[in-house]
C-alpha cells in the first residue's frame, strides 16, 4: 500500500490509501488544526444551535463552522456513530459540541430532543434543518410508499422540528431558524418526490417567517444549495456521479460549490448581519437557477475548461489557501475536476 498526507477542505489531513494491486483509492480523514470561519470568531458566543443531519457532508461542515464561531452546537440524527465522531473533531479542535438521537419523522421525539436541550443547555437559540434524504427514481416508477417516505422525511420532518423548536423554546423567547433545501426551481430529473417536499418546505418557511415574526423576533430562512462538492456524491452510483460531472461547469460560476460556501451561508443568515432578512430562499448555487437548468444545453454560454470565481473553503489559511478545494471526502473522480479550478482561481485571491 502507498501512502500520503493531505490536507482537507475542513482542516483535517486525508490518509490516502492507493492499493497498488487493483489501483483503488481509500482515505480517511484525521482532524488537524481548527476550521477557520471567514465570519468573527466569537460571532455565536453563547449560543445554543441545532443542526440536524450533523454526522456527514454539509451537516458536518455546518457544525464545524458553528463551533469554529464560539456556538455550543447540538448535533442530531437517527445514528449516534458519525455524531459521535464529528462531536470528537469539534472538541478536540477546541469546540463545544453535544450529540443527540433524533428521527426527524417521529413529532413526539421532536419535542422531546427540544425539551432536552433546553434542560441541559439552558436555551436554543438557533435551529438548522439539514437532515434529509432521498433516492433517485423516475416518477414513472415511483410507488406511492416511495413518495410518501421521502415527503415523510423532508417536508413532515421539517415541520416536526420547526413546531418543536416554537413550542418549546423560540415561541416565548425567540430565534432563527434555517432549512436547508435543493436547487429545485427548474425540476430535476428522478428526483420528483424530493422535489414537491423542498418546494413545500419553501413555502412553509415563507409562511413560518410572516406567522412567526411577531413571536420575539423569530426569523425562518432556507438555503438551495446547486451542485455542491460533499461526501454525499459517494451516496450515489457511479452513473449519477457522472452525470454530475458532464454538466459541472454548466452555470455563470463554472464550478460546483463548497460545503464551506453553504456553511457560510447558514452563519450569516443566523447572524445579525441577517436581521431584517425572513422568509427567503436563498440559493446558493453559482447562478444555476438562472440558467435554463438543462445539462445537455449551454455549451456556448458557459466556459468548460475552467472556473473564474474562487472557492471559500474553511481551511486555517482561509479562502487564501485555495490548493484545499481539491481535498474532499467525495469520489476521486470529482476531487480530479477540482484540480482544474485551483490555477485560475489562485490568481483570483
Amino acid at each position: 500500500m502507498d501512502r500520503s498526507l493531505t490536507p482537507s477542505l475542513i482542516s483535517f489531513y486525508i490518509i490516502l490509501e492507493l492499493d497498488s494491486s487493483n489501483g483503488n483509492l481509500s482515505y480517511k480523514t484525521v482532524p488537524l488544526e481548527a476550521y477557520r470561519s471567514i465570519f468573527k470568531n466569537d460571532l455565536f458566543k453563547g449560543e445554543v444551535i441545532l443542526v440536524s443531519g450533523g454526522g456527514t457532508g454539509i451537516g458536518r461542515c455546518i457544525a464545524h463552522e458553528l463551533a469554529s464561531l464560539g456556538a455550543t452546537v447540538v448535533i442530531a440524527a437517527r445514528r449516534l456513530e458519525p455524531l459521535k465522531a464529528v462531536q470528537e473533531e469539534i472538541i478536540k479542535l477546541g469546540g463545544v459540541c453535544d450529540t443527540m438521537q433524533i428521527n426527524i419523522r417521529d413529532a413526539a421525539m421532536a419535542t422531546k430532543l427540544i425539551q432536552d436541550i433546553v434542560e441541559k443547555h439552558g436555551k436554543l437559540s438557533c435551529l438548522v434543518n439539514n437532515a434529509g434524504g432521498q433516492f433517485l427514481s423516475p416518477a414513472s416508477m415511483l410507488s406511492a410508499n416511495g413518495f410518501a417516505t421521502v415527503v415523510d422525511l423532508n417536508l413532515n420532518g421539517t415541520f416536526n422540528m420547526c413546531k418543536a423548536a416554537f413550542d418549546g423554546y423560540m415561541g416565548e423567547h425567540g430565534g432563527r431558524i434555517v432549512n436547508i433545501v435543493a436547487d429545485i426551481r427548474n425540476g430535476i430529473p428522478r428526483a420528483m418526490h424530493t422535489g414537491a417536499a423542498r418546494a413545500g418546505i419553501i413555502n412553509m418557511t415563507k409562511t413560518l417567517a410572516v406567522e412567526w415574526g411577531p413571536y420575539n423576533g423569530i426569523r425562518v430562512n432556507c438555503i438551495s444549495p446547486g451542485l455542491i462538492v460533499s461526501s454525499g456524491m459517494k451516496n450515489y452510483d457511479q452513473g449519477v456521479v457522472d452525470w454530475f460531472l458532464k454538466g459541472h461547469w454548466k452555470n455563470p460560476s463554472g464550478r460546483f460549490g463548497t460545503e464551506s460556501e453553504i456553511a457560510a451561508s447558514v452563519a450569516f443568515l443566523l447572524s445579525p448581519a441577517a436581521s431584517y432578512i425572513t422568509g427567503v430562499n436563498l440559493e446558493v448555487d453559482g447562478g444555476s437557477s438562472l440558467s435554463r437548468g438543462n445539462l445537455e444545453g449551454d455549451d456556448l454560454v458557459y466556459n468548460p475548461e475552467g472556473s473564474l470565481h474562487p472557492a471559500y473553503v474553511g481551511w486555517p489559511e482561509g479562502a487564501h489557501n485555495v490548493h484545499s478545494i481539491k481535498h474532499v471526502d467525495a469520489p476521486p473522480k470529482v476531487n480530479q475536476l477540482l484540480e482544474k479550478y485551483k490555477k485560475i482561481s489562485r490568481s483570483k485571491l
